[in-house]
Order: C-alpha cells, then sequence, then structure tokens
C-alpha cells in the first residue's frame, strides 16, 4: 500500500515539473522587431498594423512597392512622416 502510495505521489510531482516545459514549448515565439525613426525620435513595432498601414502605403506610392526592410533610409523617413499624418484610429 505504502510502494502505490509512493508511486502515485511521484507521478504527479513529475507531471507537475514537467508541465511548465510542455507549455513553454507549444508558446508560439514573440518576436519583435522594431524600427527607430529618426524625425519623430521614437520606435516603431513592425505588426499586423504596421504591415496593413504599409500596403495602404504602397498602394498610395507605387514607387515604394517592395519590403520596408528592402528601402532606402529616405524611403523608410518617407514612410515614418505619412505614417504619423495617418495614425491608426482604433
Amino acid at each position: 500500500m505504502q510502494n502505490k502510495k509512493l508511486l502515485l505521489a511521484s507521478l504527479f510531482l513529475g507531471a507537475a515539473l514537467i508541465a511548465p516545459m510542455a507549455i513553454r514549448t507549444n508558446a508560439a515565439p514573440q518576436i519583435s522587431v522594431r524600427f527607430y525613426d529618426r524625425d519623430h525620435k521614437d520606435y516603431h513595432n513592425w505588426d499586423d498594423r504596421e504591415v496593413r498601414s504599409y500596403g495602404v502605403y504602397r498602394n498610395d506610392h507605387p514607387k515604394y512597392n517592395v519590403q520596408f526592410s528592402k528601402t532606402s533610409r529616405s524611403q523608410q523617413r518617407d514612410y515614418w512622416r505619412w505614417r504619423h499624418e495617418h495614425p491608426d484610429h482604433d
């Protein structure tokens, strides 16, 4: 009887110790990309909102039809200037 209780306690303890690692490995990685806007002296997180806004900007400005990270510094400055004039309205 004592061995069964010890075995059961060991199983529960093992499960309690392994569960946080199992949850952590299944969690989506949090990758954060930030860009610094020199003119406005602030950072911008590149997330889904920024992707949508840059898509609108690219439609309005066909010469910038490339990925943001591949644009020149002056093109990025133009985008951030436009972005500050067109904030999200959530």
